[in-house]
């Protein structure tokens, strides 16, 4: 069992609809040696790809994300869910459905911020459907960058999102992938690694 595996047995908190609260050490209050050793560990996983830029989506993925970038030395791009005044010029969009929150949201990123050159991490806390890391990667190949690969905290294997992702043929590594919950009985179990 690693580190995250093992913080998640000690904290998570199971809820019904195959919710998991990881809300007091990882996306509202966060554990920032725990995030640290997220980044470590994504930078050991990748390494051997030459990182130009993580991209994620916000608000939860930044936290996660930031200490990847920093490992890689990197720029951290995350895309919007609204676009601001302070956002000018042209636009990536990619609309994505978000599995906890139960709605759509188009996202966005500036087109000065992704190029050909970039070789793209993209990183995120979740991985329930898939949706937010589609709309990413279609971002990525929009802006004819290449994609190295997609690093997930959490992956719940038992739904569609991390198949789907892998039978597109990317490189995908998640931290922690979870065969089940059971709200009732408290229980998480995880695939093997």
């Amino acid at each position: 069992m690693n580190f995250l595996e093992e913080r998640i047995l000690k904290d998570g908190i199971i809820k019904p609809g195959n919710v998991l609260k990881v809300d007091s050490f990882l996306n509202h209050q966060m554990d920032v040696k725990l995030l640290d050793e997220i980044g470590r560990e994504f930078h050991r996983r990748f390494k051997s790809e030459k990182i130009t830029k993580v991209l994620t989506i916000e608000a939860s993925g930044i936290a996660i994300a930031y200490p990847v970038a920093r490992e890689f030395d990197v720029p951290l791009v995350f895309a919007k869910k609204a676009k601001s005044v302070n956002i000018d010029g042209d636009v990536y969009v990619a609309e994505v459905e978000s599995f906890t929150h139960k709605n759509k949201n188009q996202v966005i990123v500036s087109k000065k911020y992704l190029s050909p050159e970039d070789n793209v991490l993209i990183i995120d806390d979740f991985l329930a459907n898939g949706c937010a890391l589609q709309g990413l990667v279609s971002i990525v190949e929009s802006a004819g960058a290449s994609v190295a690969g997609l690093g997930i905290a959490i992956e719940k294997g038992f739904q569609i999102g991390g198949r789907v992702i892998r039978n597109l043929g990317y490189r995908l590594e998640s931290l922690a992938i979870i065969e089940s919950m059971d709200d009732q009985k408290g229980t998480i179990v995880f695939k093997e690694q």
